[in-house]
């Protein structure tokens, strides 16, 4: 019976090591599990680490305008924060609660939302979410944020699978941007 206790904790040992790594990829970007909390988001690098998660973004105000990436021309917020739209949306209704906001936090608006040169205004919209506040659309996709995107500019959240559908950053003309 003593030698059961070892071998079964080397067993279920070596399984989460087998396991935690694979995560599935989707293109050349991991997919994190829902609710997981990855190294870019404790900012202890790639094996997580000791910080806390840091904030979701607050908008300084609801404007939304364009930057030029490696993906193309992108939405980004005031900040030059980068936009996401999820493919498991529907017009103007978000599917992304509780857990999901965690990780996709939603652009809340801070007054009207306004365009920024190179944004189409007419596009901009808000909607309703389920705990009553107020979300940005563009072109009638709920926007969001990725909690890995550490600074203005970065991507990370391009193409994952995440709460059962895909995220995308978004063109100008409200379009997903499926390159990358």
């Amino acid at each position: 019976m003593k030698r059961f206790i070892p071998v079964f904790v080397i067993a279920a040992i070596a399984a989460l090591v087998i396991a935690l790594p694979s995560g599935g990829t989707n293109k050349t970007h991991k997919t994190a599990q829902p609710g997981a909390q990855t190294g870019a988001q404790t900012g202890g690098g790639p094996y997580g680490g000791g910080r806390a998660v840091a904030a979701p973004p607050t908008a300084a105000n609801s404007a939304i305008g364009i930057r030029s990436t490696p993906l193309g021309k992108i939405l980004v917020d005031a900040k030059g924060r980068t936009l996401y739209l999820f493919e498991a949306d529907k017009t103007d209704i978000s599917n992304c609660t509780g857990p999901c906001l965690s990780i996709w936090p939603a652009l809340t608006p801070n007054g009207t939302p306004k365009a920024d040169a190179g944004v189409l205004a007419a596009e901009i919209g808000t909607t309703s979410t389920t705990g009553g506040k107020r979300q940005v659309t563009y072109n009638h996709h709920p926007l969001y944020y990725y909690a890995g995107d550490q600074k203005a500019g970065d991507t990370t959240g391009q193409g994952l699978k995440q709460f059962g559908a895909e995220w995308y950053v978004l063109a100008a003309t409200g379009i997903k941007i499926d390159n990358g």
